[in-house]
């Protein structure tokens, strides 16, 4: 397996970027420079689509037997380097050995799961209002599929695309972030390179968002645009490929609620919120955001969140018992920083931690905060929790719903219907009880409404989102069209 990751992947060869910038991948907890890669042009990622499709023909007429082999020997090859993917996760993303070593499961999940989808390309024979006529539909793959993958969840977030686009019949070229070009791309391209798949069906454009960052939606070649990432660069995205008439797949932020209601078990609680709000720093689309109490037991709970949450270790990623790891970047502490004190100038008061060292920012907890303050507005994608209370079932469900986001969430209470009436009440995608919101299973529908998202991933729903269907009809007997045609004789 390749493990010189400082090229792109362009028709099965590893090759030089050639664009005129380099692109430096430094450890975000040490600041030690990982690999300098030379960035892709608008060449580059043409040669890249136009390689991936002319594989794609041969690979769409493929028996279903032959692309499952490729994904069967994926997983084994992914076992076989798990110490390596892992390694490169905390390293690269800054990923907690907990975290990375959970994300490596999530992603091998996907990767069986896709393993599935040739033998699940199913179509129909229906009935026709015709006479003596076969309505058949078939599942076809779209063709070329264009991923950009996001830093925080590198690997299983580009798998969760790549396994089901490859599987299904398409060719991939994939742009990962910046930030994590080797998690998020080439690691694959060593995968698939050593799993036997076909040259030219996976290509690897390692390169800046400047420079090239529009031109891998715009460019004719792809019919899906698949995109994890922030809000407003995913409504970019929808309107480059909407103004080409694209399919797009976007998973994109969220403002994720965490309710506490009156007779929930406190102690379960807040083992969900200490999971779903500092879990991989908070840097993870589907983390708490704002954590709402029922006032009546909101002392309690945040007397036992804030003593949990002291106790939290934080720091190194490569230690086996760090909890908590750096940010991505110093750009994101600063702004999570800004998002504090503007909070603090609104009445909230900091209970524990709110300083940074580099690109770490210790666990922080604000209480006094309402639903109208920056950290509850804004998606905070960092280490802070923020409490808010509230009065009434009806209160919660309208500060929830308030914010144009809707990913995921979780709702607590002993009194299971109850908490699921309040769930139904919530407009997100995806939301659980007496659990946390950052869940993520192979073969449920994984997605948002609202500004968190557009389509669904994984299991049958991604294969509605990466194929496409057929009708095809077959007269059997001479049809009579009538008059029309009667008219014409002579």
């Amino acid at each position: 397996m390749e493990t010189d990751f400082s090229k792109l992947y362009i028709n099965g060869e590893w090759i030089p970027g050639s664009s005129d910038s380099h692109m430096k991948n430094t450890n975000p907890f040490t600041g030690e420079e990982l690999i300098t890669t030379q960035a892709a042009d608008k060449g580059d990622l043409d040669a890249a689509y136009k390689a991936a499709e002319t594989a794609q023909l041969a690979w769409s007429q493929e028996l279903p037997q032959a692309k499952q082999a490729v994904m069967e020997k994926a997983i084994e090859i992914m076992n076989e380097n798990e110490e390596l993917i892992i390694e490169w996760l905390i390293k690269e993303a800054g990923s907690t050995k907990i975290k990375a070593t959970v994300e490596f499961g999530a992603s091998m999940n996907i990767l069986k799961e896709a393993a599935t989808f040739p033998f699940r390309m199913e179509g129909k024979i229906m009935p026709s209002q015709q006479p003596g006529k076969e309505n058949r539909v078939y599942r076809n793959p779209l063709g070329v599929i264009g991923i950009i993958s996001p830093w925080n969840f590198p690997f299983h977030l580009a798998i969760r695309s790549i396994a089901p686009a490859l599987a299904t019949g398409n060719a991939v070229v994939i742009k990962p972030a910046t930030d994590t070009p080797v998690t998020g791309g080439l690691l694959f391209a060593s995968i698939f390179e050593a799993a036997g798949l076909p040259k030219g069906l996976l290509n690897v454009v390692v390169g800046r968002g400047s420079e090239i960052g529009d031109d891998i939606v715009t460019h004719p070649t792809p019919r899906l645009i698949s995109f994890t990432g922030s809000t407003p660069v995913g409504k970019h995205i929808g309107e480059l490929a909407g103004g080409a008439l694209k399919k797009t797949a976007l998973e994109l932020g969220g403002n994720n609620n965490f309710i506490v209601l009156e007779d929930a078990d406190i102690d379960q609680a807040v083992d969900s919120a200490l999971f779903g709000k500092f879990y991989h720093q908070g840097q993870i689309c589907m983390s708490v955001n704002r954590i709402f109490v029922h006032k009546d037991i909101y002392d309690e709970f945040a007397e036992q969140f804030i003593e949990r949450a002291g106790n939290l270790k934080y720091g190194n990623p490569a230690e086996a018992d760090t909890q908590v790891g750096p940010l991505i970047n110093r750009d994101q502490v600063d702004r999570i920083l800004k998002d504090i004190d503007a909070t603090i100038e609104q009445g909230a008061k900091i209970r524990l931690g709110g300083n940074a060292d580099g690109n770490m920012l210790e666990p922080t907890v604000l209480t006094g905060v309402t639903n109208d303050m920056p950290l509850a507005k804004n998606e905070i994608f960092g280490p802070v929790a923020i409490l808010i209370p509230f009065d009434s079932d009806e209160e919660v469900v309208e500060q929830a719903n308030k914010y144009p986001f809707g990913l995921s969430g979780a709702v607590h209470s002993s009194d299971i219907q109850h908490a699921t009436d309040i769930a139904h009440q919530i407009h997100t995608g995806m939301i659980h009880v007496n659990d946390q919101p950052v869940n993520d299973e192979a073969h449920m529908p994984f997605g948002g409404e609202k500004d968190s998202g557009l389509g669904r991933f994984n299991g049958e729903w991604v294969l509605e989102e990466f194929t496409t269907m057929k009708w095809l009809s077959v007269q059997h007997q001479r049809r009579q069209y009538g008059a029309f045609v009667d008219n014409t004789k002579k």
